[in-house]
């Protein structure tokens, strides 16, 4: 409890640097970009009533906020406002393209406040958080894209710059702190030379830390020098064969090529992540003199000469223990396959699928725990639209473990499911990725670059076991006769439930790098994504006043998220 009010009180008086808002009823509050210009504030009184956001900005022009599928303009459901020389105003729209929003039939925001001062712009509205409207986005407790722009006048135009984008799990926020002082880890490589290929994968074997003692990691920073061309960054801890250090190409037949334990995992356009404050990934200890590498992949797809790269990862720490040791498990599709798989050409809505039979747990892990999944890490390439991770048990899709109807690949983030899901052993683990080659004229095999595909779903879990990865790939041995890849839309049907009744051979290894291999697994069909019904009767228009208007409301509030 003390460190449940130590942090809301750190919340609401504590705000230094960038842009703050000035009520400090809300509990919760994000910086939706990097130099802290844009400073968004929230709070509700339960999911069935309204959400009351207040939009902090260093700009005297026109501020804009908006819920978007994709991070970008067309869906996007926006309110626009601001203080002219003739008052306030603030209206509801919708985005149909890249141009000016369309205004809502049915204006479903209500304007609080508006405030002028001292530089800033400061926008109080609330909504429902279902609304009918179906021009409105519906609020679920699930990662939500906002987007914000802004202009530097009150005249409404193109926003040049000023825009960005940031994805929050609104009704299901998991606080975050920081400390300027902190300590942390580093993880990066110096100096690489980035060669003008349109992919390169640079592997660094080092040891991070001299910690004699455990301690755990709760907040993953990227630390990136060149963003245009850094796609992704994975650091794996070694097995124990692994001893000697390296500053090599990935995938070259180094021994560190077998270290895949995920201790750390950033996408391009992610930011920081940080773990519940009940949990932490461990370091140093007993595991201080292991190794770890860290894996960079370079996206050049202008083939840029004279890149020269330090890039990596810091990793904050502290040596007050968590309740949790926190592990990631890497599911999904083999990404290097050793038979042919391949996702034909004018494909507008193909399926891949990789699977995960937590009963082979055993086999490394006696007894194996409940593993509690708290957060996700969805990952395909360029074609990839949609990503949904299956939770089955006894032969019945239970849940979803992460879902995502508008993948994004420019923004990859790690982000805290609604709820903790518990995979019991036994459970499976189907991850489901969906391509779109319509622009393509060859086929698109599954692979390193990122003009081939991934389908990889890094679930954040605990407690922390030694299973690292769990992937399969359909056994293509078993077809009797070899596809041509038609471009024919007609045949692709065929061809995806070909493969996707074939047995799935599945690959499951640990920490020392031992693998089990299992060639008797298949695709279950899975459950309808869940949708949002619309509320016809809005509750009463009360917002969250009696929640907010107190110390006593916040902390109840508050109480209530965590529980």
């Amino acid at each position: 409890m003390f460190t449940l009010l130590l942090f809301l009180f750190s919340v609401l008086f504590a705000w230094t640097g960038g842009t703050s808002a000035a009520d400090d009823g809300m509990p919760f509050m994000e910086y939706l970009d990097p130099n802290r210009l844009v400073c968004l504030k929230w709070g509700f009184d339960n999911v069935q009533g309204e959400i009351t956001f207040q939009l902090a900005v260093n700009s005297t022009g026109w501020v804009g906020f908006g819920f978007s599928p994709s991070g970008e303009m067309y869906g996007a459901d926006i309110v626009i406002g601001g203080v002219g020389p003739n008052g306030n105003y603030f209206n509801d729209y919708h985005a149909i393209g890249e141009f000016m929003p369309l205004l809502d039939k049915e204006q479903s925001y209500t304007l609080l406040s508006m405030v002028e001062n001292d530089g800033q712009t400061i926008m109080t509205f609330q909504r429902a958080i279902q609304s009918c409207d179906n021009e409105d986005y519906h609020i679920t407790a699930k990662p939500i894209k906002l987007i914000y722009a802004y202009g530097t006048s009150d005249e409404i135009k193109y926003h040049g710059p000023r825009r960005g984008t940031k994805e929050v799990n609104l009704l299901n926020y998991m606080p975050r702190t920081s400390n300027s002082s902190a300590k942390y880890l580093s993880a990066k490589v110096t100096n690489v030379t980035v060669p003008s290929n349109k992919t390169y994968y640079h592997c660094k074997v080092m040891k991070i830390s001299d910690l004699s003692t455990k301690h755990h990691i709760y907040q993953i920073e990227p630390d990136i020098e060149h963003p245009d061309v850094v796609h992704h960054m994975l650091l794996y801890h070694c097995p124990p064969g692994v001893t000697e250090p390296y500053d090599n190409p990935c995938y070259m037949g180094d021994k560190g090529d077998m270290c895949f334990g995920v201790v750390a995992a950033w996408g391009a356009g992610g930011g920081v992540y940080e773990l519940p404050e009940d949990a932490g990934i461990p370091v140093g200890g007993a595991d201080n003199n292991i190794l770890y590498r860290l894996e960079i992949h370079y996206n050049n797809p202008q083939q840029k000469a004279g890149i020269v790269d330090s890039s990596g990862l810091r990793l904050y720490y502290t040596d007050q223990l968590r309740q949790h040791d926190v592990g990631i498990l890497n599911t999904g599709m083999l990404p290097i396959l050793p038979v042919q798989y391949t996702i034909p050409p004018n494909a507008s809505d193909f399926h891949s699928y990789g699977l995960c039979n937590t009963s082979y747990f055993s086999q490394f892990v006696s007894p194996v725990p409940n593993l509690q999944v708290f957060a996700v890490l969805l990952h395909t390439h360029l074609a990839g639209r949609k990503i949904r991770v299956g939770h089955f048990r006894n032969g019945n899709q239970i849940d979803f473990l992460g879902l995502e109807e508008n993948y994004n690949f420019e923004m990859q983030q790690t982000v805290n499911l609604g709820s903790i899901k518990t995979v019991m052993q036994g459970d499976e683990i189907i991850v489901e990725c969906t391509y779109d080659t319509k622009d393509r004229t060859r086929p698109t095999k599954i692979g390193l670059s990122t003009y081939d595909e991934m389908c990889l779903a890094f679930l954040y879990y605990y407690p922390a076991i030694s299973i690292t990865s769990c992937l399969s790939q359909p056994n293509t041995t078993l077809l009797s006769t070899t596809y041509n890849q038609s471009p024919d839309p007609k045949e692709h049907a065929d061809y995806e439930e070909m493969l996707k009744t074939l047995p799935q051979v599945q690959f499951i290894s640990d920490a020392k790098r031992r693998p089990s291999v299992h060639i008797n697994g298949f695709i279950r069909e899975m459950m309808a994504s869940p949708t949002v019904e619309c509320q016809h009767e809005n509750p009463a228009k009360s917002l969250c006043t009696s929640c907010i208007a107190n110390m006593g409301g916040v902390i109840l509030s508050l109480l209530w998220m965590v529980v």
